[in-house]
């Protein structure tokens, strides 16, 4: 089974002292990427741990697909215990970091303790490097690329960036690559934040020979060819539809359609668009990168997440005022679906839909931590009895935009993902959207059929972010490309994927969730038997734990 090359990086930032070690068991069980990360934090991350504690650990690493050049492969993965969901968690970015990481040498780089001073890291295929950076506390994710450029000659692409949010320990902080990229769900910003990390850099010339099979080209020449709308309007492109089918959240949840969505679609999005945006190596170039030379705003996106949050959710139907607050988002580090989602929460409060200005004030307090901001920075499951509003999150983090309410299959997903209320732990709502080409698509509503389906694209999406390739490369992967690329029969590769839900499932049962966690803010007939039958697929028990003889090796 092809899988990454290379040793473990252990960095004690404590100690300020490295070891490396051999990790070529788990490489092989386990792939690279997510697979890798959760084995390894699976084993050293005490179960009880803090998430914003030294004891936490916080992993980078690629796959195997990152020694190639074929498109969808310009991603790599990071893994911690978030602080917003208090559970294992990994985030998953795009951009160009990915091949500068494999250049330093290494499969895996683990950072665990805490730093005395405000540090940048540089990890190279020479050593590694502390830097004392006082001077960059507080500074914005373009100030701290600057720096690092001005000082040092390394480019955006090389680093991995926290902004003030992070720093802050904002539950939602994101960590930044690429400036504009970002590992966003699940607050992983913090965890760097927490061990007083401002960046780290990633250099060499020392990346893994690994052989690629030649399946590879073809998906490339697929990727550069497809007259995709993704290409034209990224994800965006799905909006109108989600509202026709009353399934575009509005108005903080309270709605399921939005009166202003011309503003704030596919097309409000391809009029901003000025070039082409891409990954490291990726012909299919869905990225959005946006200007509006008037208001001189400048961005990448927004996405069809980030749309659904500072617009449709927070009653805002401009798509410039929806690229100023994802710009700020990007500029303090900051999960933008969360933080959209939570400062809607606030206007539905405060009966202030639509406000842009008030908007992108609390985008700045929650980022610095001030005033109401340092309330809100706790997120929606810590803020919203306080808030007097409804708690739309599934284990502590909030829902993204493909309606589980009308995409049923969808529902079940965010209740039972480790990950929470994500749409791309199994990109189920692939499977339930009306113009899917495939014959064996679902109808949205009802879950006939939808539990085992659900389980092979968790596993499925495992591997992929294993590997590590994009979940947009689902129109060119079938299960006879995987099988070349991975060199290992389809179900030889599911069971990989399986063994990391499965990991990352008794990780969180240690530390309390249960069946209790699997749940939705709504009602959906015919959940309870669904998740039961989820459950006996999984071979986990009715109470939603994994089984003492279940737990992988």
């Amino acid at each position: 089974m092809l899988h990454a090359k290379g040793p473990l990086l252990t960095i004690d930032l404590t100690e300020e002292a490295t070891r490396t070690e051999t990790i070529d068991d788990v490489l092989e069980r386990y792939v690279g990427g997510r697979g890798v990360a959760t084995r390894l934090a699976h084993e050293r991350i005490p179960f009880d741990v803090d998430p914003l504690g030294d004891q936490n650990r916080i992993y980078f690493s690629t796959g195997p697909m990152q020694a190639s050049t074929m498109s969808f492969t310009g991603r790599m993965n990071a893994t911690a215990v978030s602080p917003l969901t208090d559970g294992l968690l990994s985030s998953n970015a795009g951009g160009f970091m990915s091949r500068n990481f494999a250049d330093a040498g290494y499969a895996a780089v683990e950072l665990t303790g805490t730093s005395d001073d405000l540090v940048v890291v540089h990890v190279s295929d020479e050593g590694v490097d502390f830097e004392p950076v006082p001077g960059l506390a507080g500074a914005t994710v373009p100030e701290t690329v600057a720096y690092l450029d001005d000082e040092h000659d390394i480019g955006p692409d090389q680093t991995a960036v926290v902004g003030p949010a992070g720093e802050n320990l904002v539950r939602f902080a994101s960590i930044m690559t690429s400036e504009e990229r970002a590992f966003g769900r699940g607050g992983l910003g913090a965890v760097l934040g927490s061990k007083n990390v401002k960046a780290l850099t990633f250099d060499g010339d020392s990346a893994p020979e690994i052989e690629i099979p030649s399946t590879a080209m073809e998906i490339h020449r697929e990727a550069a060819t497809d007259d995709h709308i993704m290409k034209k309007q990224g994800t965006v492109a799905v909006m109108d539809l989600a509202n026709e089918m009353n399934g575009l959240p509005s108005y903080y949840f309270s709605e399921q359609s939005f009166a202003g969505v011309e503003g704030i679609n596919g097309d409000a999005v391809a009029e901003k668009k000025y070039k082409k945006g891409t990954c490291s190596a990726c012909a299919f170039a869905c990225k959005l990168p946006t200007r509006d030379e008037e208001r001189g705003i400048e961005t990448e996106g927004p996405e069809f997440e980030v749309a659904m949050a500072f617009g449709s959710n927070s009653g805002v139907d401009d798509i410039v005022d929806v690229m100023q607050s994802n710009e700020l988002c990007d500029r303090y580090g900051l999960d933008a679906i969360s933080a959209g989602n939570t400062v809607a929460a606030y206007l539905a409060s405060e009966d202030a839909f639509g406000d842009r200005e008030l908007i992108w004030e609390l985008v700045e307090k929650i980022a610095r931590r001030e005033g109401v901001g340092d309330d809100l920075a706790e997120g929606i499951d810590r803020v919203h009895e306080e808030l007097g509003v409804e708690n739309w999150t599934v284990k502590g983090l909030d829902f993204a935009a493909h309606e589980g309410r009308i995409l049923h299959g969808q529902g079940l997903s965010y209740a039972v993902a480790n990950r929470g209320a994500d749409h791309m732990y199994a990109v189920f709502y692939a499977q339930e959207y009306p113009l899917v080409d495939e014959d064996d698509a679902f109808d949205p509503v009802g879950f006939e059929g939808k539990p085992q389906r659900l389980v092979e694209k968790e596993n499925q999406m495992a591997l992929n972010d294993s590997g590590v390739v994009c979940k947009f490369s689902r129109d060119y992967m079938t299960a006879e490309r995987y099988e070349a690329l991975f060199g290992a029969d389809i179900d030889d590769l599911l069971a990989v994927g399986d063994r990391i839900v499965t990991l990352e499932r008794h990780f969180n049962n240690q530390r309390g969730f249960d069946r209790a966690d699997d749940t939705l803010p709504y009602d959906l007939d015919g959940f309870e038997a669904a998740l039961d039958e989820y459950y006996d697929v999984r071979g986990w028990r009715d109470d939603g734990v994994v089984p003492a003889e279940a737990v992988p090796a």
